[in-house]
Parts: C-alpha cells; sequence; structure tokens
C-alpha cells in the first residue's frame, strides 16, 4: 500500500453501493482504501491501539487488510452493522460486551491522529437529532415550517387545525419490522385533528405543516460543493415511495440558500450533508432535514459522477480541495 501513500479508511457494511462508488473512484486514483466493518468485530477484525505520551498507534487487522492506525489519512463514515457478541453469552454478558466494544474499537476509529473524517462519526450523531437540526437550520436562516413535537393529543389537535395541512414524520429512521421479521418502513404522511387519539402520549412525535410544493429537492453537500437536484413526479407527500416515476433535474442553488447550507455544515462540523427541501410556486427553497449520512448513489450517472468526484477528491487530499 505504500506506493500509493496513506489509505483511505472506509467505514461501512458490506453491501453498501454508495461507499462502492467512491471506493471505485479511489481505486481508479490508485490511492490504497482498507474496508472495514465494526459489526465484524471480534470475529473477524483484530485490535490493537497502543496510547502513550506519543499519541495513538497499533493496527487493525481485517480478513484481508492490516491498517497502522498513525497513518490513515481520510475516514468515510458511511453505514457500519451494529456491533455484535458471541451468540453464546449470556444476555446480560452480550449487552455488556457489545458495549465494550462501541467504547473500544468506536473510540479507536474516532480517534485515529490526523486523519480527515467525512464525517466524524461523533458529529453524525449530534446532527442526527431533528429538534437541533430544526433549531440549527433556522439559525442559518433557511426557512422551516411550523412543526410541533410532542406526546400530548391536544396540543398535537390544536397545531394540525391551526397549520393545517400537517404531516406526521417519525423523528428517526429506525429499524423496525413485523412479526415474521421484515422491515417496515415509517413513511412520512399527511394527518387530520381527527386521526390524532392518545397513542400519542406513548413517545415524541413529530408533525409539520406540508408545504405547497411544486417540487422536491436533494441538496447534497460534499466540502464547498452543492450538487442540488429538482425532483418531480412524485404523486404523493413523500417522494421515497415513487422512485419509478420521479424525474431529477439539476438545478443551481441560490445565494441564500446557499449560505445557509454552508452555515449549517460548519454548526454541526459536517463535511457532508444531505439536504432535502421542498419547492414552492414562488420558488422558495422549503427546508425539510439534513441526513448527515445519506444516500445519493440512487441518481443518474451524469448526477452521481460530480459528487463521487468530490467525495474522491475530500477523502484522497484530506479535506484540502
Amino acid at each position: 500500500m505504500a506506493t500509493g501513500g496513506p489509505p483511505v479508511l472506509v467505514v461501512t457494511r458490506l453491501d453498501d453501493a454508495t461507499a462502492d462508488e467512491v471506493i471505485t473512484e479511489l481505486n481508479r486514483r490508485s490511492v490504497p482504501v482498507v474496508r472495514l466493518d465494526p459489526g465484524d468485530f471480534p470475529t473477524t477484525v483484530t485490535a490493537a491501539a497502543v496510547f502513550d505520551s506519543n499519541g495513538p498507534g497499533g493496527t487493525l487487522t481485517t480478513e484481508t487488510r492490516s491498517l497502522d492506525l498513525d497513518s490513515v489519512r481520510s475516514v468515510y463514515w458511511r453505514r457500519p452493522t451494529p456491533y455484535t457478541a458471541d451468540l453464546a453469552m449470556s444476555e446480560q454478558t452480550a449487552r455488556w460486551a457489545v458495549q465494550e466494544a462501541r467504547y473500544g474499537l468506536g473510540g479507536i476509529l474516532a480517534a485515529l491522529p490526523g486523519a480527515h473524517y467525512l464525517n466524524h462519526p461523533w458529529r453524525n450523531r449530534d446532527a442526527e437529532y431533528k429538534p437541533a437540526q430544526l433549531a440549527t437550520a433556522a439559525r442559518c436562516g433557511l426557512t422551516v415550517p411550523p412543526t410541533l413535537i410532542t406526546n400530548d393529543p391536544d396540543q398535537a389537535r390544536a397545531f394540525a387545525a391551526e397549520h393545517g395541512p400537517v404531516l406526521y414524520k417519525p423523528l428517526r429512521e429506525t429499524d423496525y419490522d413485523d412479526g415474521d421479521g421484515r422491515a417496515l418502513t415509517v413513511w412520512i404522511d399527511d394527518v387530520t385533528p381527527a386521526q390524532i387519539d392518545d397513542r400519542i402520549r406513548h413517545t415524541a412525535h413529530l408533525f409539520q405543516q406540508r408545504v405547497a410544493k411544486t417540487a422536491d429537492i436533494r441538496l447534497t453537500a460534499v466540502g464547498e460543493h452543492l450538487f442540488a437536484v429538482r425532483i418531480d413526479g412524485s404523486p404523493g407527500v413523500d417522494w421515497r415511495r415513487h422512485y419509478d416515476q420521479l424525474t431529477y433535474t439539476p438545478i443551481t442553488v441560490p445565494p441564500e440558500v446557499a449560505k445557509g447550507v454552508r452555515a449549517y455544515l460548519d454548526a454541526f462540523g459536517l463535511v457532508f450533508g444531505a439536504f432535502d427541501f421542498g419547492l414552492d410556486a414562488h420558488g422558495r427553497w422549503h427546508w425539510y432535514e439534513c441526513n448527515p449520512n445519506g444516500q445519493w448513489a440512487w441518481f443518474p450517472d451524469h448526477i452521481t459522477a460530480p459528487i463521487t468526484v468530490a467525495l474522491a477528491d475530500q477523502l484522497q487530499h484530506g479535506g484540502h480541495t
């Protein structure tokens, strides 16, 4: 690996098409890459990190590669699988082992000296909380639809009556499945005051005024580069349910939106962010959310190619692009 300089560490699961695009581009540039999934620890990943007055050192070893911890140029933090424990362990011991792995290996991966993170996992974590997102977006000058987070059905009904039409949105894309283990998705959907009952007392729920949109916009930010795509053709409020009906058009980002997006990234310490907006009939961009680790590889090649190049540039040059 020495011929190509220090390696890029890609932290993700095996089935990650988005990471595959970037790894392919790095390979084309002869940039060394080590792919590691923390979920493989300790079965096929071995850690031996040394900490002393000289700083961190040591190695991480996978089935095919060995990585010197003090020689990583960049870290692409994507979609690792959860930490696991030996099935032979008792439930309590397994919980303990998983937490030790998270704080041990996870702590090592978050403390690589001199590495450029895209994004640092702790910055991703901080930026995943919707209340913090909403408050930060408003502070950065982005247009935020009226939003309520509550477990009070009376407050929810009053909000829906005042600001209707109103959408229900999950606060996080948490794994959810039915009794047979089939994955389920909690979609964004319309909700009326009559549909809100006492069941919402059991946890927090997010309600947001529905924007009278003419199109959706996905803006992918990579460092100083902003790639905005207009999404048309969705017959419903959640375009993710209708991929086969969508069309995509690259568009220019208005200066005031670009300023707000860059301020938002700076506020959370992010290098990358996938922003969702609604575009109204007057051309105004209404901010919905920012996924600090969002997908982009489903776009057509002419849209994904510049994003892939920008990400590879960040990882190859350690953010100095």
